[in-house]
């Protein structure tokens, strides 16, 4: 074997094993990322569907199961700048989050 020959078959070698430990990590970190984004986006849902004024949600919870209270409120009136910005807060961070997880699910299958 001449030297050309010689080096890449030693760099693929190195190669392959450089990006096997990198999709390891970075494959494991997305699976974190995927089940934080799943939680959060959950939990964040919930306060979205409690924050509406009138939500169908709330009165189908209250006629199926009676032992449950369901609170509607924000601690301030929906209508108010105070209720807008919070709702509006909670759409954004419930966007960035399935952004994140989209991301996510697009990094696992690349």
């Amino acid at each position: 074997k001449d030297e050309r020959s010689r080096f890449w078959a030693t760099y693929d070698q190195v190669s392959k094993e450089h990006d096997g430990e990198f999709l390891e990590r970075n494959n494991s970190d997305m699976d974190i990322v995927l089940i934080f984004s799943g939680l959060f986006s959950a939990i964040n849902t919930a306060f979205i569907i409690a924050m509406q004024p009138n939500s169908t949600t709330t009165v189908f919870v209250q006629n199926t199961s009676p032992n449950i209270t369901v609170s509607s409120s924000t601690g301030s009136d929906p209508k108010s700048p105070n209720g807008t910005w919070f709702q509006g807060l909670a759409y954004v961070a419930l966007s960035f989050s399935l952004l994140a997880a989209f991301g996510a699910v697009l990094g696992k299958q690349w």
